[in-house]
């Protein structure tokens, strides 16, 4: 391909993503409906669907990788995809009142979608993905062969693209529709943000804040991946953007490579499991419940919180063990990083006005913060990086061509979503699954836990929550689960894949970074975030946990959670007020594990509170015996 043909298809590329924003916020601002134009949700779908396949078709290769050429092939698959779906959008009613009588145009719009859409995330997502569902696909064509409890409904190849590439209960369902309606605006929204500055700000007010504490350096990590992490859609991408700055800040701290790694792995994949918007996956099971966006927030934000008090105690028990030194931070102070950046809290606090206060529909709260963020950065600067008509440009088609594996992902869940529903494998997995294990609620979350990590392998959070609220989710409400509780479990266990051997994607970014073994970086990740393998089974066990009780109950299971993941760390890191010989180790362990409020044996209740005041006791005493060194004496061996 020529220089002029690569310009060419890159100016293609920018008006399709630019458009997919530009129908997101006409959609949103319902500028059909005010203009007398009925339009279906799977229309506006059906266009989204076809600029996202158009641009992956363009943009990437058949190895997945972005490409300056497009070979013929790609080139006619993106034209076909493009025209296929531009049709099924305009004559979509049509098609739907017909779709009874089963007419060839459903048949070609349907092999389009399954094909293009499949061969897209082969591309984007993986093999992992692909191979789920493809099992799924080949298990339709053959379900009433399949012996045993798990038989299904017979279908013919046409019926079978006809209906998950077509009908709106299967690639034109629920996760499609959150992913293009609501995802799409958060994204662009996050873009903003960083283009008007905000990622330098959120680094900044990290190292202000905690920089100058011992092990500042990690605690940056901590406190910037969470903010950033909150708002991003990719456990992989908060690496990368965060780490590029906070990985050399540790190991210049004192940390080691593989301690850095996998302390930036942990804190970006917590940013997917904490409020406001968790990798867009609050949005998507608020839809899957039925229930409001602020009950899922809610449900969210104690989880969130203990998760982060695990690694931000971990990292700071390391450092006074290891004597790693308070980081180098220009002089910084919280009150000069608010002084030039406070206009960055002002789209956050319409975004959570209109999200908590107004109850407002998420997409309608995500477009009021973009436009806060386009009149505030406009006007102020940070650093010298300030919002232009230019950047703006450049934001529109980031978020556009950002969007494209997200929308790929979704469309392929909806096509799993359809199977279980036209065959009947839902109900059936859900069956055998709870059958398998009887009345044992640990065995069942023991084995739903690692159906989730192995099945998150390699995807999206989006992706992941989407094929585990369908495969793993109604087996555990059938058990007697609470569906919030059951729902943030497989969340929580799904991103977990992220740390998780063999395929931890967030360690292994990490550790591209370090140029630390990968495999190393992971193991040591799953040590760091030790907690976020236990804390699901704690809320499971404990609603309050969940905010499903009084405030007593809240504030009671809270304290007694915090105490044990604070006790259990310092065994794990050796250190209280001073090096942990095994005996002390093992006590704070032993009770911290008994502190944890997991209520699944009626005789360990009794023990919550006595096993955290004993806990309390000998973190007293222990640190009452340490020699007393200050945070600059300790450190400045290690610095010098």
């Amino acid at each position: 391909m020529s220089e002029a043909a690569t310009r060419w298809r890159d100016r293609v590329v920018a008006v399709l993503a630019s458009a997919m924003v530009v129908a997101c916020i006409l959609w949103n601002i319902e500028a059909p409906t005010r203009l007398g134009v009925a339009i279906l949700t799977q229309q506006y779908m059906a266009l989204q669907l076809g600029l996202a396949l158009t641009i992956a078709y363009l943009s990437y290769g058949f190895h997945g990788k972005e490409t300056a050429r497009v070979g013929w092939i790609d080139g006619t698959i993106a034209a076909v995809a493009f025209g296929v779906l531009i049709y099924a959008a305009w004559d979509f009613v049509w098609l739907l009142r017909e779709q009874a009588y089963r007419p060839w145009q459903i048949t070609m719009i349907g092999t389009v979608v399954t094909l293009a859409v499949m061969e897209g995330v082969r591309r984007r997502a993986g093999w992992m993905l692909f191979a789920i569902v493809g099992v799924f696909l080949v298990y339709a064509l053959f379900a009433d062969k399949v012996p045993g409890r798990l038989i299904g409904k017979e279908l013919s190849p046409v019926r079978l693209v006809q209906y998950v590439g077509f009908d709106p209960n299967a690639v034109f369902s629920t996760p499609l529709a959150v992913g293009t309606i609501i995802v799409l605006l958060f994204v662009f929204f996050g873009k903003l943000l960083f283009a008007a500055g905000g990622g330098a700000f959120f680094t900044d007010l990290a190292m202000a804040a905690t920089g100058r504490s011992r092990g500042g350096s990690a605690k940056i990590s901590v406190v910037g991946s969470a903010l950033f992490g909150s708002i991003s859609g990719s456990a992989v991408s908060n690496v990368v953007t965060t780490g590029v700055v906070t990985i050399p800040l540790m190991e210049r701290g004192g940390y080691s490579k593989r301690d850095a790694g996998a302390i930036e792995a942990v804190a970006s994949t917590g940013g997917q499991l904490t409020p406001p918007i968790m990798g867009a996956a609050a949005f998507l099971m608020a839809e899957f419940l039925d229930i409001s966006y602020f009950t899922v927030a809610g449900a969210a934000l104690v989880p969130a919180l203990l998760y982060y008090l695990s690694v931000f105690v971990q990292v700071d028990l390391i450092a006074g063990r290891d004597r790693i030194a308070p980081s180098d931070v220009d002089g910084l102070t919280v009150t000069q990083v608010l002084k030039e950046g406070w206009h960055f809290l002002i789209p956050f606090g319409v975004l959570l006005a209109a999200l908590f206060w107004w109850r407002m529909d998420p997409a309608d709260s995500a477009l009021m913060s973009a436009v806060a963020i386009g009149l505030v950065s406009s006007l102020r600067a940070y650093r010298g990086q300030k919002l232009t008509l230019g950047t703006l440009g450049r934001t529109f088609v980031d978020t556009g061509t950002g969007m494209v594996d997200l929308i790929l992902v979704v469309a392929a869940a909806g096509f799993v979503i359809g199977i279980l529903n036209i065959t009947g494998l839902g109900f059936a997995l859900t069956l055998v699954l709870v059958d398998a294990v009887g009345s044992n609620a640990i065995l069942l979350l023991g084995i739903s836990a690692v159906i989730c990590i192995v099945l998150g392998m390699g995807m999206p959070t989006s992706g992941v929550y989407v094929l585990l609220a369908a495969l793993v989710a109604p087996s555990l409400v059938e058990a007697g689960i609470t569906p919030i509780a059951a729902h943030l479990f497989i969340l929580y266990f799904g991103m977990m894949s992220m740390i998780t051997p063999p395929v931890a994607l967030a360690a292994f970014a990490a550790a591209t970074i370090t140029k630390e073994d990968a495999l190393g970086t992971a193991v040591a990740a799953m040590r760091v975030g030790w907690a976020a393998f236990i804390l699901p089974f704690v809320f499971v066990a404990t609603p309050a946990i969940l905010m499903e009780a009084g405030w007593a109950g809240i504030l009671l299971n809270t304290a007694l959670a915090g105490i044990g993941v604070i006790a259990v760390t310092a065994g794990i890191v050796g250190f209280w007020g001073r090096r942990l010989t095994a005996l002390p180790r093992l006590g704070f362990v032993a009770l911290g594990w008994l502190s944890l409020p997991l209520g699944f044996l009626p005789a360990a209740e009794a023990l919550h509170i006595p096993a955290a005041l004993a806990a309390t006791a000998l973190a007293a005493i222990l640190r009452g015996a340490a020699p007393f060194k200050s945070n600059r004496t300790e450190t400045g061996r290690r610095q010098t």
